[in-house]
Order: C-alpha cells, then structure tokens, then sequence
C-alpha cells in the first residue's frame, strides 16, 4: 500500500511533464506550419463533436487527430494529401465542407432543381387561373339574364 501512495503522486507527476511537452511543442513550431496546421484542421470534421471543426474541437478524439495532421506536415505531405489520408481512413464525413463530386452531385443540386421546378410549377398554375378568369368574363350575357338582373337591382333600390 505504501508503494501505491508513493508511485501515484509520481505518476500523476510523470504524466504531466508529457501534456506540458505537447503544448510546448506547438508553441515552437514554426509560424508557416502553425498556418498549414490550422487550415487542414480547420477543413476536417471532429467525428465525436459532428458540429466543431477538428481545430475547435476539445475532444479526445480531436487531439488524436490534430496529433496525425502535425505528423503528417512534418512528414512533408502537401494539404491534399493530408485531408485524403483523412477521408480514406474516416470517410467523406470528416470533410466540413463535403467535395463536390459524381456520388453527392444530387445533394449539391437538388434545391437548384426544387427551385426551378417550383418556378415551373408556378407559371404553369398562374397561367391557368389566368386563362380562366379571362374565359369567364368573355362569356356573353344573355337579353333574359340582363333583364333579371336589372330588375333585381331595383327591386332592391326601392327598399
């Protein structure tokens, strides 16, 4: 038991150094990287948070990744690798802004083709009531039905 109480508080110790030497880390780094870095995090989803980008993210998860991204940089790939490396091994969800390609074309053009088809769909009934308000009023009024409704409004002047 002695020995617990001993090597906890060390480890505790020991474990801090290695959180104190990451965050040191990237103090150092070089300002091109630091901009590199943010702009590949900042592309790529965290896939625990769904909604934070990998860079805003404070998940676990997030640092795992951001950890990949810097060892990636450092490994000399470009941008583009790195964000398909991602997207090989995560899938197209950890993209924050999806590509625009052949599998989700549908997605990126749906609302265009419900617009337009609305449009459509609205001229065409416009067009419709039109032609019918216009075939009413062009019908002819017979003498009888004039006469009636002569009659009619004034019988009801007279009250």
């Amino acid at each position: 038991m002695r020995v617990f109480l001993f090597l906890f508080p060390l480890l505790l110790l020991v474990s801090g150094f290695g959180f104190a030497h990451a965050g040191e880390a990237e103090l150092n780094e070089d300002p091109a990287i630091k901009e590199r870095f943010k702009a590949v995090a900042s592309e790529l989803r965290c896939l625990k948070c769904q909604n934070q980008t990998i860079y805003d993210s404070k998940a676990g998860l997030a640092d795992d990744l951001r950890k990949q991204i810097r060892t990636q940089i450092y490994a000399g790939k470009s941008d583009e690798q790195i964000v398909e490396y991602m997207v090989a091994r995560y899938g197209d969800f950890i993209r924050y802004k999806p590509a625009m390609d052949s599998k989700n074309m549908l997605l990126w053009a749906g609302p265009l083709l419900f617009l337009l088809l609305g449009g459509v769909l609205l001229f065409r009934y416009i067009n419709i009531r039109k032609n019918e308000v216009v075939t009413v009023e062009s019908e002819s009024i017979s003498e009888e039905d004039h006469l009636r409704a002569k009659r009619i409004l004034e019988e009801s002047g007279d009250k």
